[in-house]
């Protein structure tokens, strides 16, 4: 079994996986139910009240999951090395947001080929960093704790990433805010017309 199918059939059973993005290594899950992402979570040792990323293989699978999605407020900023935090006025995926469940945020990476394929045949999947709360973004799979990797149901490697992490920019307000500063070029920070 190829690493692709591998964990295409762990998102399938809703199990953990860790997937190459355009900056580092992600600890992914199913996005559809609180259960798979409690679990990310606990692996994590991420508290309950940050938020957790959705990240989608383009943005027509992203507004399938966000009907509200105005798709004109991420052009020029995904795909790419960010992370946009928008309205969520119907407050799906309440398990992903955090303390904000008016917000979620959203991803499209430029991903590895085989991250690629995975998404494509999954969808949208909920995902953070694979490291320990606190500890450094990984940037090879050998970084990553070796009890997360062991719960996880397929691991995908891309060999050594940019080991930056995304940039956050928060869309909520009437200005684009800098959450985090990333892997996002500076003087990027318009958004939508």
């Amino acid at each position: 079994m190829t690493a692709v199918h591998a964990a295409v059939a762990a998102f399938r059973a809703r199990r953990p996986v860790i997937l190459p993005t355009d900056t580092v290594y992600g600890l992914c899950a199913w996005p559809f139910r609180p259960e798979p992402v409690e679990r990310i979570y606990r692996l994590k040792g991420r508290d309950a009240s940050k938020p957790v990323a959705l990240l989608a293989p383009d943005l027509e699978a992203l507004v399938e999951a966000l009907p509200e999605l105005d798709p004109t407020l991420v052009e020029g900023l995904l795909p790419g090395p960010y992370t946009l935090v928008v309205a969520n006025p119907e407050r799906r995926f309440p398990w992903l947001t955090g303390e904000r469940p008016e917000a979620i945020g959203i991803r499209i990476p430029e991903l590895p080929d085989e991250a690629a394929l995975v998404l494509r045949e999954v969808g949208v999947v909920a995902a953070t960093s694979a490291n320990a709360a606190g500890g450094p973004a990984p940037r090879r799979v050998e970084e990553i704790p070796e009890e997360m990797l062991a719960a996880c149901g397929a691991v995908v490697d891309a060999g050594e990433l940019p080991g930056v992490p995304s940039t956050v920019l928060d869309l909520t307000g009437d200005e684009p805010r800098v959450l985090r500063e990333g892997a996002g070029r500076r003087g990027r920070t318009s958004a939508g017309p």
